[in-house]
């Protein structure tokens, strides 16, 4: 026998152990079955259900009234509404875009400071980070309440410093004034977005490599150049992630504006007409769900692009 292995060794016979199966019991099934179920109906029924059917709604001129049934098919004239004679789409995309742009290039970079300062141990770093954090915690609607206290005629914060109400100092309606008021409330959006920006470059800044800059220190790069060349390169992920939080955080933005002045005199955005035409007077809703339809389009494309280009130089 011992001749016999020897031989089927040499042949390479060697017989390996059979894995044997593993079995699951009835009741591991059944927990599978419940973590992969139940997490597809809800992420189906709350989002994949709604968007195709805003999508398909969009091609009809459905008024709620009624069954599905009562919509009729009317192509892409919903579309060709919105873009001709609907004269809120046009000032609302404007808006959108100077919202993305202001939480892009300003308070985005405003967070990456204050993470690259914070991750220099300073005394007090803990106390910093939970100051500038805490807007984060508070919600749109609450930002919104804020941001009418702060900015009343009367009573407001800016206004007294500006000059006391009360002794004729000089009064400037920011809520009510069109060409100001975007700029007001953005200025509170950037800060609550600049915290949350923050904690994601501070938590990459972390775990970056020390050696990374050990090695730009010994080149002898400056810490501007070793910043720009060197650290911010390797927070490729972190990055990719901040440009999606950002494009969705600015074209999302609604509850905020609606708390306000219900989203108008100058503060349209596209949330808040899909609102209006939706829940409205009006109750257009494949109006409102071709507007939806244009918001996820631009919410997507920048996002998709972005990240596939990414991808394409981290394959490279």
């Amino acid at each position: 026998m011992a001749i016999d292995v020897a031989a089927r060794a040499g042949a390479g016979g060697v017989r390996r152990p059979r894995r044997r199966a593993v079995r699951l019991s009835a009741g591991d099934r059944v927990a599978i079955a419940v973590m992969v179920v139940v997490p597809l109906l809800v992420v189906g029924g709350l989002i994949w259900f709604p968007t195709v059917a805003s999508i398909l709604l969009s091609f009809t001129n459905w008024d709620g009234i009624g069954g599905v049934t009562t919509a009729h098919w009317i192509g892409a004239e919903n579309y060709r509404q919105i873009a001709t004679i609907y004269p809120p789409f046009w000032p609302a995309v404007k808006h959108n875009l100077i919202w993305l742009g202001f939480l892009t290039f300003v308070a985005t970079p405003f967070g990456l400071f204050l993470a690259y300062q914070l991750d220099k141990r300073i005394r007090g770093t803990r106390l910093y980070q939970s100051i500038f954090f805490l807007p984060v915690v508070l919600s749109f609607a609450i930002i919104g309440f804020i941001v009418q206290l702060v900015y009343s005629p009367t009573q407001g914060l800016v206004n007294n410093i500006i000059g006391d109400p009360a002794r004729g100092g000089h009064v400037i309606d920011w809520l009510g004034d069109p060409s100001l008021n975007l700029w007001a409330v953005l200025v509170l959006v950037g800060w609550r977005h600049a915290g949350y920006i923050m904690v994601l470059y501070l938590a990459g800044l972390k775990a970056l490599d020390p050696s990374l800059r050990e090695a730009a220190a010994i080149d002898g790069a400056g810490e501007w150049h070793a910043f720009r060349t060197v650290v911010f390169p390797a927070l490729r992920p972190i990055n990719i992630v901040i440009v999606v939080v950002t494009v969705i955080e600015a074209l999302r933005a609604f509850d905020i504006v609606y708390i306000v002045n219900r989203g108008r005199n100058g503060l349209e955005l596209l949330s808040v007409l899909v609102t209006d035409n939706i829940i409205g007077e009006a109750s257009r809703i494949g109006y409102g769900s071709a507007i939806a339809v244009i918001l996820i389009v631009i919410s997507i494309v920048p996002i998709v692009v972005f990240v596939w280009n990414s991808f394409q130089e981290r394959q490279t």
